[in-house]
């Protein structure tokens, strides 16, 4: 028996009413489309397309412009037994150690002040956060002249006091400090503003009972402040990992490319962008920009379990209340 052919009338009438709206719907929405896709377009472009072809350098030995010449991993063989990588890597979380702890609670502190009734607070919260949005690049050389071996204000204040002068440049611990101020410098008030978003959110019944019934500033600030704004400090201790292990700008316009005295101030990104852009290693860079991302991503799985164990023992603390109820 023979099969009819189907004609195009014949299959407009077998189709379904969403298969007919399906076009219909696009000719409609096609401005709306259009107007969303040059995000997508240069994130493609800009974005995805590197991720996946540093992925695929990582594996290759490329100087930019000859042959590209698979080496599986060969690059990260290499970078396990890379002493300077792991220089690299303790210098990034010395600096991080010596600057995240004193920024985030100084930090702390100036939000809890910033919180109280004084005057002028507005002006203060844009005084705070006024250094994370100036140039680097020319306070990197503003704190290269406070923190100069032999011109410095800083070793110039040393000496009025009759205190020998500190090399700040020229030792690895000076530059360690330096680079580390620096960054409290910087980051404290962004911290703060965010520290400060935390404690509006805190119920202020809370404050005032704790005052009624005659507890200190410094009593309310432990008991009250930092456990329920723990979330928060995570958050900032989380961005701020995050942030001390991507440190370019500072030892790089402070120290240049080498990273001063016996490379105490080369961080990994630094040394990264040594080997992909000073010595043209690009597969060997990419690989110091994966390993980068494997610690990153340790220190926000990290944080991601404090935050769910909290949670999830809030929830269980919950439900045996609601069932002892």
């Amino acid at each position: 028996m023979a099969i009819a052919e189907q004609t195009p009338t014949t299959r407009l009438e077998q189709s379904t009413p969403e298969t007919r709206r399906r076009p219909t719907a696009l000719k409609k929405f096609w401005p709306q489309y259009l107007a969303v896709s040059p995000f997508y377009i240069l994130f493609l472009i800009f974005g995805l397309f590197p991720i996946l072809f540093s992925i695929f350098l990582s594996f290759q030995d490329w100087d930019g412009m000859g042959e590209m010449k698979f080496v599986g991993l060969a690059q990260y063989q290499y970078l396990l037994s890379d002493p300077r990588f792991w220089n690299a890597v303790g210098n990034t979380f010395i600096i991080w150690f010596l600057s995240t702890i004193p920024m985030l609670f100084f930090a702390l502190v100036i939000a809890f002040l910033l919180h109280q009734n004084i005057r002028l607070k507005g002006f203060y919260r844009v005084a705070f956060f006024l250094p994370n949005v100036t140039s680097m690049v020319a306070m990197a050389i503003v704190f290269g002249s406070v923190f100069s071996d032999s011109f410095g204000l800083v070793n110039s204040a040393l000496t009025a006091l009759k205190i020998e002068n500190i090399p700040w440049l020229s030792t690895s611990l000076g530059i360690k400090v330096t680079i580390a101020v620096m960054v409290i410098w910087r980051f404290t008030g962004y911290n703060a503003i965010i520290y400060l978003a935390g404690l509006q959110a805190i119920p202020t019944e809370l404050y005032d009972a704790a005052k009624v019934d005659g507890a200190s500033t410094w009593r309310i600030f432990s008991s009250i402040t930092v456990p329920l704004l723990r979330p928060v400090i995570l958050f900032t201790v989380i961005t701020s990992t995050i942030g001390g292990l991507s440190l370019f700008t500072e030892p790089q316009v402070l120290l240049g490319n080498g990273g001063g005295t016996d490379e105490a101030g080369m961080t990994i990104v630094l040394y990264q962008y040594n080997q992909a852009f000073t010595q043209f290693d690009f597969g060997y860079g990419s690989a110091i920009a994966w390993a980068l991302f494997i610690i990153a991503s340790l220190f926000a799985i990290i944080n991601w379990r404090l935050v769910g164990e909290r949670d999830g023992m809030k929830i269980r603390r919950n439900n045996k209340t609601e069932a002892g109820s």
